[in-house]
């Protein structure tokens, strides 16, 4: 895939790598699978052949047009694994055929948020929407074969066949697992795990309500039933996410909010859940304000969910967070730390505690990323997954 060249001085001379890869040029818009050109890795930079791809929903929040990015066009996807074929200069810790995942969000070890354990807001991750380099957002990765610089989902672009990346956006994991499951705790698993476990630190006893069962609320639950919960109540208006996530630690699954949370309080003493997960695919704040009203006294709410941006506006009554002590929090990528919980959670895989095989839905091509998407606003996948050939 690189060629590599000698120049005068005995300077090496590499050559970019022409791949493929789903492009937006604009939102609200579709994605284009068009040639493009990859650069090779800098210092602190590897290149890597992507093995699978997951179709997050926060990807299409970009092509909605829910979450603006700074430049375009802009190449897709946050969620993948792969193998390493090249590794910048002064590099150290990664060989070519390492296989690797992606964390969307990159850890610099060292930032205060970092080194507070606090890895899933590193300051790094100030270029996320703008697909630039971590330190400079007039530098990037990706071209069009016209030259046009383009910008990486997270500074990832799981959506091309090859890409390149920090390293502070990988993570080395075992050969021997599968990387098409691999892949879904980049993103989706980790958030969903986190937000239960971490997050919303579900204990043993718990009664707990997973509003919205996707590649996000599906591994709220799997976390919530690991951690204890005595209940664990899935919401979705679908029937075969409700019958998948019983499938995977679910006690009990409504149709509604309302429903969910009477059951909640008949099993409570008329109290409510201990925890709400809010993990549905387009947040609004009337869902919070949903969740808040089905938690009892000393509950949580923990918002993962994402909408578009520029909506405002929780209707609840503030007095009753003082009155009955109820906590509403935001979680990204569920407090977990991805440098050292990505391979927490594949050990969990690999010893049974943690279903991955079980959420992929279908398999895509790269060039039906579309309908790898209208299938997802169909309800038909818990989790989509491009799977790129060999």
């Amino acid at each position: 895939m690189q060629a590599a060249l000698s120049g005068e001085g005995d300077e090496e001379v590499t050559v970019p790598v022409n791949t493929r890869g789903a492009i937006l040029r604009s939102a609200p818009g579709k994605w284009e699978v068009t040639d493009l050109v990859a650069d090779d890795p800098r210092q602190g930079e590897l290149q890597v052949k992507l093995a699978a791809s997951g179709l997050c929903h926060s990807d299409d929040h970009i092509a909605t047009g829910d979450m603006q990015v700074g430049h375009y066009p802009f190449l897709g996807g946050h969620e993948g694994s792969g193998v390493v074929t090249a590794v910048g200069p002064g590099t150290p810790g990664f060989k070519e055929g390492d296989h690797v995942v992606f964390s969307f969000l990159p850890g610099c070890g060292r930032c205060r948020y970092c080194a507070n354990g606090q890895q899933y807001i590193c300051d790094s991750g100030a270029n996320l929407l703008i697909g630039s380099r971590w330190d400079d957002a007039e530098s990037f990765r990706f071209q069009t074969s016209d030259g046009t610089p383009v910008g990486q989902m997270c500074g990832l672009g799981t959506f091309a066949e090859v890409t390149t990346v920090d390293v502070r956006s990988t993570v080395k994991i075992p050969d021997d697992i599968p990387l098409d499951v691999a892949c879904l705790t980049g993103c989706g698993v980790g958030t969903g795990w986190g937000t239960a476990v971490q997050a919303g630190e579900v204990k043993a006893g718990d009664t707990v309500i997973v509003m919205g069962i996707g590649g996000i609320g599906i591994n709220a639950v799997q976390g919530a039933a690991h951690a204890g919960a005595s209940h664990v109540i899935a919401v979705d208006p679908i029937a075969f996410k409700r019958e998948k996530a019983q499938e995977v630690g679910a006690t009990h699954a409504f149709e509604s909010i309302e429903e969910a949370a009477d059951f909640a309080r008949s099993v409570t003493n008329g109290q409510g859940a201990d925890k709400a997960l809010i993990t549905v695919g387009v947040l609004k704040g009337e869902h919070v304000a949903q969740a808040f009203e089905a938690i009892g006294k000393g509950g949580r709410v923990v918002i993962t969910g994402l909408g578009d941006l520029t909506d405002v506006g929780i209707p609840i009554n503030p007095s009753m967070m003082a009155l009955f002590t109820k906590e509403i929090r935001g979680a990204l990528f569920g407090d977990q730390n991805p440098s050292a919980d990505i391979l927490k959670m594949l050990r969990l895989y690999q010893e049974g505690k943690l279903k991955l095989d079980e959420l992929i839905t279908n398999r895509y091509k790269l060039d039906d990323v579309n309908q790898g998407y209208e299938d997802m606003k169909a309800g038909k996948n818990i989790r989509g997954v491009i799977i790129y050939d060999d």
